[in-house]
């Protein structure tokens, strides 16, 4: 089968560094060009040392990773320590890596690779904020033709927000990036709060992960069990919803999921509900579908394929 050649932006956090581990499991159905890193979860510091643990870990330290984006485009930066702790992926240990960090800035990367490309070529899969995205998108709209979809975490409908009472913290943190991206005429299907609340990491599936008798699933656990309890003490429910993976799943079997095409914008100027996602879910206003709205997810089959993929 021909490999779906990717590049991952992200802002590990638990569940992008989940993400990231799920991915470079895959090398006969993905095709990493490259990670980029941006300013989210935690600083940028963290979140590109963070995922260069995530490399070593799975034995990837071939795959190039990029620090990106310090802040959002127009915006002070705000972080999540509260949930991800004050590394980004707590419950793990954390060490400086040894495989280096690019030289090139992640917006850079992006922009000459996709140039580079043939036309429809390369899926960008974002799991945090999307200001290297948009950064790429405005300061060289050339690129535009060169992406094959955009496949990202964000945003949320009937959920509300988990940051704000309207808004998802990818949103929240660069609305202007999201807006950029939203409206950039390329295929985008999005893994909102709606569906990712569905994949839930109780306990029992925390245990099936725990059989995973290495260190990537000794590390996965030690993450969802610091993970799990921000989430389990605000919803009240058994355990914490693995958001980020959701983008990878989709990839690697679409099937799991069910999504509906859908207008989706972005606020970006109200002080009350600035970063809330407007899904036209029913057609009500005639704009145009610019997002395949993931809204199921197939739950045991997600956590199949994860636990199938992480075991090796």
């Amino acid at each position: 089968m021909t490999k779906r050649k990717i590049i991952i932006d992200c802002d590990p956090g638990q569940d992008d560094a989940v993400m990231l581990l799920l991915a470079l499991a895959c090398p006969d159905e993905l095709d990493i060009l490259g990670i980029t890193t941006v300013a989210g979860n935690v600083p940028l510091d963290l979140t590109q040392r963070n995922a260069r643990i995530m490399c070593e870990l799975s034995g990837n330290t071939d795959v190039p990773v990029f620090a990106g984006c310090d802040r959002p485009m127009n915006r002070e930066l705000v972080t999540a320590e509260n949930v991800h702790g004050k590394t980004g992926i707590d419950g793990v240990d954390i060490y400086q890596p040894d495989m280096p960090l690019q030289g090139q800035h992640a917006v850079d990367f992006i922009i000459e690779t996709l140039l580079a490309a043939e036309d429809d070529s390369i899926t960008l899969v974002p799991t945090g904020p999307l200001t290297n995205i948009g950064q790429a998108i405005s300061g060289q709209p050339e690129i535009l033709p060169k992406i094959k979809e955009i496949v990202m975490m964000g945003g949320a409908m009937r959920e509300g927000g988990n940051t704000s009472p309207s808004a998802e913290f990818n949103i929240l943190v660069d609305p202007e990036a999201a807006h950029i991206v939203l409206r950039c005429g390329r295929p985008v299907t999005i893994a909102p709060l709606d569906m990712t609340h569905q994949a839930m990491v109780t306990r029992e599936r925390l245990e099936q992960i725990r059989q995973i008798d290495s260190p990537i699933g000794t590390a996965v656990v030690g993450m969802m069990e610091f993970f799990n309890r921000f989430d389990s003490e605000k919803y009240g429910s058994d355990g914490a919803p693995l958001h980020d993976p959701c983008t990878i799943a989709y990839l690697l079997k679409p099937e799991l999921f069910e999504g509906k095409m859908c207008n989706v914008e972005v606020e970006t100027d109200s002080p009350l509900t600035g970063g809330h996602t407007a899904v036209d879910f029913w057609g009500v206003t005639g704009r145009p579908k610019n997002t395949n709205w993931l809204y199921r997810v197939d739950a045991n089959g997600f956590f199949k394929l994860l636990i199938e993929r992480l075991k090796g």
